[in-house]
């Protein structure tokens, strides 16, 4: 490791890439209610943070593992139609606690056009918060999954041993993933009614 006087060791929080304190600092003067997206492998979680001196406070928060459990959700749960979902029933509950607007906070991940971090902010924008996105690009085809159920339906017909192969777990959970959209439309209808 390199010492000397010259050489300036990063935070540890940056080190792991956890943080980008430039980032932060922005947001700290701003005094702006932040939306948090984070993508892990498997789930999205979507926050909204106030910032205290003491400790961040989370305001409403979401889970896409609470569209399989409160919601019968059963397409995957990192797809960019579970990212909208778990971002739509954020703002949900945030605009319930009494939230008007936010920033979006994407963390480490780089802003670009089209990344499922934008789809959530997309999905609280819809359930009625105000939150800057500028041209992000936003494909109202994909956030319903329409181009899941048309690879699938091409697939299917191509090469069916495939289609079964990857697409397993949609079949596992007992979804066609050429019903998709339909399936997306009848789990928002649930949020928009229940969420929050």
């Amino acid at each position: 490791m390199s010492k000397g006087a010259n050489y300036n060791l990063k935070f540890r929080r940056r080190q792991e890439g956890k943080t980008n304190y430039y980032r932060r600092y922005v947001f700290v003067s701003t005094s702006a209610i932040r939306e948090v997206v984070r993508l892990t492998n498997q789930h999205v979680v979507v926050q909204f943070y106030d910032i205290d001196p003491k400790g961040d406070k989370v305001l409403a928060s979401a889970h896409s593992i609470e569209l399989v459990k409160k919601f019968g959700w059963k397409g995957d749960t990192d797809n960019t139609s579970a990212v909208y979902l778990t971002g739509y029933l954020a703002g949900k509950r945030a605009v319930k606690v009494g939230l008007k607007s936010a920033v979006l906070d994407i963390g480490m991940f780089k802003a670009i056009t089209g990344s499922r971090i934008f789809y959530a902010a997309k999905g609280s924008v819809d359930a009625g918060l105000e939150i800057p996105l500028g041209d992000v690009q936003i494909i109202e085809e994909r956030i319903r999954g329409e181009h899941i159920a048309e690879y699938a339906s091409k697939l299917e017909q191509e090469n069916p041993e495939i289609f079964n192969k990857l697409f397993s777990r949609y079949l596992k959970r007992g979804l066609n993933p050429k019903d998709l959209p339909s399936h997306f439309e009848e789990v928002f209808n649930k949020i928009k009614e229940n969420g929050g």
